[in-house]
Parts: C-alpha cells; sequence; structure tokens
C-alpha cells in the first residue's frame, strides 16, 4: 500500500472502498475522496454482504470508510468482517451515532479512525490525512480512555461472535429480529423449512444462546448499548 503525501496539507489516495447504507451520502462521499484525494479507483457497497463481495472481486482498496450502522450487520460485527478480510488495509469508520463508547469501542476493536459524519470538507481533509501519517484520528475533545470498561469488551465479544455467523446464518438472525416464524423465514429464503430450523441451531450454538428470544435480545443489547454510550 503506497502512501504519497503531495504536500503537508495535500495527499493522494489511489483506491478506496465506501460503504454506507445511504445511496445518496455513499455517493458524495466518494466524489469527495475524488475530487479532493485524487482517488480514481472508488467503489462503494450500500450493505456490508456487497461490500466483501466487492474485496471477493480482487479489489484491494488502499482504504476503507465504513457507516456502521448497516442493514445486514449489528454493533461492531460489520467492522469486524471488514477488518477480518482486510487486515492490512485501514478502516476508517464514519458514523451520525458520536457517543463516547461507540468511538471507544471502534478504535479498541482497530479502526483507523472515527470521524462524525457533520464533519466539514476541511476537517475531513485533516483528519484523513493524520490516518494517512499512520495517527488515530478522534473528534477533537475526545481523548481515549486508559482501559475500556468490561461493558465495552461485552460489546466486542458479542459483535465477534455474530460476525462469524455465515452469511444466510445472518440474515436468519435479521428475520428472528423482525420476529418472523420459521415457516415464514423459510418462505422469504427459499429454504426448507428444516434447514432453517438446522441454521438456527448452528446460529444458537455459535452466539451461545438458548432461543430464538435470547438471540433476539442479545442483538438488541449491542444495538442499545452503541446507541446510547
Amino acid at each position: 500500500m503506497s502512501r504519497t503525501a503531495l504536500s503537508d496539507h495535500s495527499l493522494s489516495i489511489k483506491s478506496a472502498l465506501v460503504i454506507d447504507d445511504h445511496p445518496l451520502y455513499c455517493d458524495a462521499l466518494a466524489a469527495t475522496m475524488e475530487s479532493t484525494f485524487n482517488t480514481r479507483r472508488i467503489r462503494t457497497a450500500t450493505s456490508l454482504g456487497e461490500a466483501l463481495q466487492q474485496l471477493r472481486l480482487r479489489f484491494s482498496p488502499d482504504l476503507i470508510i465504513l457507516d456502521l450502522n448497516l442493514p445486514d450487520a449489528s454493533g461492531l460485527s460489520g467492522f469486524l468482517k471488514i477488518k477480518e478480510k482486510t487486515p492490512d488495509v485501514p478502516v476508517i469508520v464514519i458514523s451520525a451515532i458520536t457517543s463516547k463508547g461507540v468511538i471507544q469501542s471502534v478504535i479498541a476493536a482497530g479502526a483507523a479512525g472515527f470521524i462524525p459524519k457533520d464533519i466539514g470538507r476541511q476537517h475531513f481533509q485533516e483528519a484523513m490525512q493524520d490516518i494517512w501519517n499512520g495517527k488515530t484520528y478522534v473528534p477533537p475533545g475526545y481523548t481515549m480512555p486508559a482501559r475500556a470498561p468490561a461493558t465495552d469488551r461485552s460489546v466486542e465479544t458479542i459483535s465477534r461472535k455474530i460476525a462469524h455467523l455465515s452469511q444466510q446464518q445472518t440474515r436468519i438472525l435479521g428475520l428472528i429480529c423482525e420476529g418472523m416464524p420459521n415457516k415464514l423465514i423459510a418462505y422469504e429464503m427459499q429454504l426448507a423449512e428444516a434447514t432453517v430450523k438446522a441454521h438456527i441451531t448452528a446460529l444458537l450454538r455459535r452466539l451461545g444462546v438458548h432461543n430464538r428470544t435470547q438471540a433476539a435480545m442479545l442483538v438488541r443489547e449491542v444495538s442499545i448499548r452503541h446507541s446510547l454510550q
């Protein structure tokens, strides 16, 4: 991965993957990367699955910009899956949720930086310059604690469990959280009901819970902690 600074306040980033479930914001961010950092190879994705597919196509970006709130990811699970797929690529989280707990969780999990969605263009450029120079960017006024509380480590543990579910298990978990019974899940996914039951048994085992209700509560707990911390 090459990092070429053009001047003290300008840099060139050859390629990037932008992941955000709002198409207009995603396109605007890609356009900003192109105009500000001369990024010519930009790919976008509006879901975690789409982003992983882009990476499977042998696309190796210089950096990845990721929104945490994706339709097919919960808590840190999307970030962890992307990071697992591209361990040597800086992953920058950009989010409208700027609570200390969220920032602390993503930085502790290995994010190259956390950028608020309401950041101005100039500050965005400065944040990217800091990250490109090897610094970990956090919003002004935020100080990382010396040690993460146990609740935050719990959030990461749960998110890692969710991240290691298969694609079908992740989708089934989402439908469980919507309150769908097995029969409707089978219809929605065009699977035999017995297959759905097998997937649910496997995902419950991976999450360390005993039933569908506990699985849904686990996902909800992660989401609430991230939004309220």
